[in-house]
């Protein structure tokens, strides 16, 4: 089947026919990379378990890079990010609470560590 030439004589730019720019989502985009969020969120949550400060601390520190990089675009898991955040505050606020209550009682009670 062949198609009639144009009756103007106009060319097609670049001697391709013309197509209408297509409505919808785009070339598909290649995968974030979620994997510092992941990470964060695991130590968050396993030092919260642990009652242990050293990990929630790294947890927070890891969750900051991984949040600004997901909001530059650089990563994904920007919801993940976020928690490891708030989980690893709340790990920190629990271990500085239970150390002034350590340090609070033996100040009452005269501890003495002879």
């Amino acid at each position: 089947m062949t198609y009639p030439q144009d009756p103007y004589g106009h060319q097609q730019p670049y001697g391709q026919p013309y197509q209408q720019p297509g409505y919808g989502y785009g070339p598909p985009q290649p995968p974030q990379e979620q994997g510092l969020a992941i990470a964060a969120l695991v130590v968050s949550i396993a030092s919260l378990v642990a009652c242990s400060g050293l990990p929630s601390i790294a947890g927070v520190i890891m969750g900051h890079i991984a949040h600004s990089k997901a909001k530059r675009g650089e990563a994904g898991g920007q919801g993940m990010a976020l928690a490891a955040i708030i989980i690893g505050y709340i790990g920190v606020a629990i271990i500085v609470l239970l150390l002034a209550a350590f340090i609070f009682v033996g100040i009452l009670t005269d501890w003495d560590f002879d």
